[in-house]
């Protein structure tokens, strides 16, 4: 009788000997597998059924992981205790020793306790070059399938997460009494998420926020709970209250703040363009971004009210940005003169819009006026 399970989530020996980094074992660890029990009946001797079933057992296990799990294995571990067996069976099948573990076991789901027993650790590649695949910088299509199933999480450190708190505070707090979570640490949250391309509903953010630690969550402002001793994490409805009462001008400031600290201040010769996307999370609503190309600089945005439409977005929008010597490009929906006339005349900046067939006397008059390139340019 053989056993095999998830593999165990920290060995030092094991991922020191893979080489990967903490993300990529967080992200790719079930293509490991451990080998938790093998057992032969001692009442009929065969020579060398050990290895034999081992070896039999090994080659189908990637095919059969993938039947079931819906993704093939690269490697297995396994432990053996050194004061009970020799673990001659593995070093004969061709398993690489590891090294000890440090003596604790999981006790509950956060928790290790010593017991002072250290195991043997032996691991193997199932295919060639294991290693080398669980170390790249991208897996291959067959194996992708694994990290898009590994939740997004915040990767910070607790002194970058106290700094992009910091930006955070200047933003005014719609609440008179406040409990475990104060403004910017809700907003440092939504931050966070937003880096680690997590997705940003009031349910998400709530599932996003129970994957802090508790050190993210201290250092992200999080007040601790007296009865329990814990820094616990924002509800869903915290969220949804967020969204609702928070002033977004001065959430854009802030994050306008933390982009110039991270990145510095986009080149004065860059193009600025204007886009409009409803995202999943905003049931509906229409949201209007410009950013700068190529660096993709965010400037602001502008939420598009009910009933209307992008054109008079833009030009709520654009008393927001810094246009004096810049060259804007919307997209053909705002090919509109009065467009045209406020951002020459009210914002010193030159436009490049487009022109489609849905505008017939401007695409003529274009036509008419200016004349056809005599070779061919990319767009």
């Amino acid at each position: 009788m053989l056993v095999f399970c998830a593999a165990a989530r920290r060995l030092r020996p094991r991922d020191q000997w893979i080489g990967w980094s903490e993300e990529q074992r967080r992200r790719r660890l079930p293509l490991v597998v451990s080998n938790t029990r093998f057992l032969l009946l001692p009442h009929k001797t065969v020579p060398n059924l050990a290895s034999k079933t081992l070896r039999l057992v090994l080659a189908r296990l990637s095919e059969d992981w993938q039947a079931r799990y819906g993704h093939p294995v690269l490697l297995v571990e396994t432990f053996v205790d050194p004061a009970h067996f020799s673990g001659t069976l593995y070093t004969a099948s061709g398993w690489t020793e590891l090294g000890v573990t440090d003596g604790t076991g999981r006790h509950a789901r956060d928790f290790y306790v010593r017991h002072d027993q250290p195991k043997r650790l032996f691991c193997r590649e199932l295919v060639r070059n294991a290693r080398r695949s669980l170390q790249a910088e991208h897996l291959r299509p067959a194996l992708a399938v694994v990290e898009a199933k590994a939740p997004p999480r915040a990767t910070q450190t607790a002194p970058e997460l106290k700094s992009l708190c910091d930006h955070f505070k200047r933003v005014p707090d719609y609440r008179v009494r406040i409990g475990f979570y104060p403004l910017w640490s809700l907003l440092a949250i939504a931050a966070c998420a937003h880096l680690a391309d997590a997705p940003r509903g009031q349910k998400d953010l709530a599932a996003f926020s129970q994957r802090l630690s508790q050190r993210q969550r201290r250092a992200l402002g999080i007040r601790q709970d007296a009865a329990t001793g814990e820094y616990p994490a924002p509800s869903q409805p915290t969220f949804c209250r967020l969204y609702a009462q928070v002033e977004p001008l001065e959430v854009e400031r802030a994050v306008l703040a933390f982009q110039r600290q991270v990145r510095g201040r986009p080149s004065p010769d860059e193009r600025i363009v204007l886009d409009g996307k409803a995202p999943h999370h905003t049931r509906g609503q229409h949201i209007l971004t410009a950013v700068t190309v190529p660096s993709q600089h965010y400037l602001g945005s502008e939420m598009v009210a009910d009933k209307s439409n992008e054109i008079p977005a833009a030009r709520d929008l654009f008393p927001r940005l810094d246009l004096d010597g810049k060259t804007v490009s919307p997209d053909a929906l705002h090919t509109q003169a009065e467009t045209a006339r406020a951002l020459v005349l009210e914002h010193g900046a030159d436009y490049l819009l487009t022109v489609k067939g849905n505008q017939p006397t401007v695409q003529e008059n274009l036509e008419r006026c200016v004349a056809t390139p005599s070779a061919a340019f990319p767009p």
